[in-house]
């Protein structure tokens, strides 16, 4: 009897892999489909949200109680991290103290799917009383809390297809995910309307692999008066000297304009290398018209652009972005951008 026991407890277990992938597909084809359901819903009032957020002189104050609160803290995060100031402040806390943080320069986004959570009346009386933009993230028209707003946006409920992806169909899942699209869809929106470029987006991410990305070429070079230059009339021997000195491995050739007409490198010097190379000049082993990149250029770009050359070299002239294009600024070396972190 005890063997039939365990063997029937041990039966379910041997499936649980394909099941356990079963319902990670159902819960994501769910969310998938409720994010696709929400994009079709979106209407006028995303537009005027837009244009609301877009023109407030303060922050945007995001808010939200629970699971709710969570996003709430991410949509601030990422409006804030691209252009657009925010904070998220715990409505618990706004009714002891932290309604101080929000101005009448600001706008609230308010998070909760009921519409009707207990903690944000306060917020949603300070924003009325002050006359502070309010925008509503619920997905409920009829809530207390879609009244009070100045701009409702309506997630799409279970009966329009984006039911909780849980099978008790109480925890927040699908909710969540739609109010966290939501949000990421502000976001976008407002860094688009403002241009926000790249390099305003590094400002804020100096830090992490992501900041590394975002180094320029002019970050890492060492400027005019590390380069290793010379002109094509210098002796050999003289250009060694410039060389070793430099570090770098190489010496520039420049004309009487400072342009930029070859270099000497290693390799040239081993593959001009006789009895008679200190009595050449500079000109007679250069390479002609040698690679360069720009200031501006991502130094993860320079570091793909010496990786991919053929053959590939470790260090490259930095040209300036204005005039001519071939006099050089600085000097970048590989070993410059692994220090960085650039990869």
């Amino acid at each position: 009897m005890k063997a039939q026991l365990d063997s029937e407890r041990a039966a379910p277990g041997a499936d649980l892999p394909g099941k356990d992938l079963e319902v990670a597909r159902r819960v994501l084809d769910m969310e998938a489909k409720a994010i696709s359901t929400l994009a079709n819903l979106l209407d006028g009032a995303f537009v005027e949200a837009v244009e609301r957020l877009a023109a407030v002189e303060g922050r945007v104050i995001v808010t939200g109680m629970g699971k709710s609160g969570h996003i709430a803290r991410k949509i601030a995060a990422t409006l804030a991290s691209t252009g657009t100031p925010a904070q998220f402040v715990h409505p618990g806390e706004a009714s002891h103290g932290d309604l101080g943080m929000i101005t009448p320069k600001d706008a609230v986004i308010a998070l909760s799917n009921s519409g009707n959570t207990l903690e944000l009346s306060d917020i949603v009386t300070y924003a009325k009383r002050f006359a502070i933009p309010l925008v509503a993230m619920t997905a409920r028209l009829d809530s207390a809390l879609a009244k009070a707003a100045d701009i409702a946006l309506i997630l799409p409920s279970a009966a329009q297809g984006a039911p909780e992806a849980c099978a008790i169909t109480q925890a927040p899942t699908t909710s969540t995910t739609l109010m966290l699209a939501l949000g990421d869809a502000l976001a976008v929106a407002l860094l688009e309307r403002k241009n926000f470029s790249p390099s305003d987006f590094e400002v804020f991410h100096p830090g992490g692999a992501l900041g590394k990305r975002l180094l320029r070429v002019a970050d890492l070079m060492h400027g005019p008066d590390a380069l290793p230059l010379c002109g094509p009339d210098t002796p050999v021997s003289e250009a060694i000297l410039i060389m070793t000195a430099g570090h770098f491995g190489c010496v520039g050739i420049i004309d009487g304009n400072r342009r930029l007409i070859g270099i000497i490198t290693d390799g040239d010097l081993r593959r001009h290398m006789n009895q008679n190379i200190l009595a050449l000049k500079a000109a007679d082993i250069m390479t002609p018209k040698p690679r360069t990149i720009r200031a501006n250029a991502l130094a993860a770009e320079a570091v793909a652009f010496m990786n991919t050359s053929t053959p590939p070299f470790l260090c490259v002239f930095v040209v300036e972005e204005a005039g001519p294009a071939d006099r050089p600024v600085g000097i970048l070396h590989m070993h410059d951008c692994l220090r960085a972190g650039v990869v």
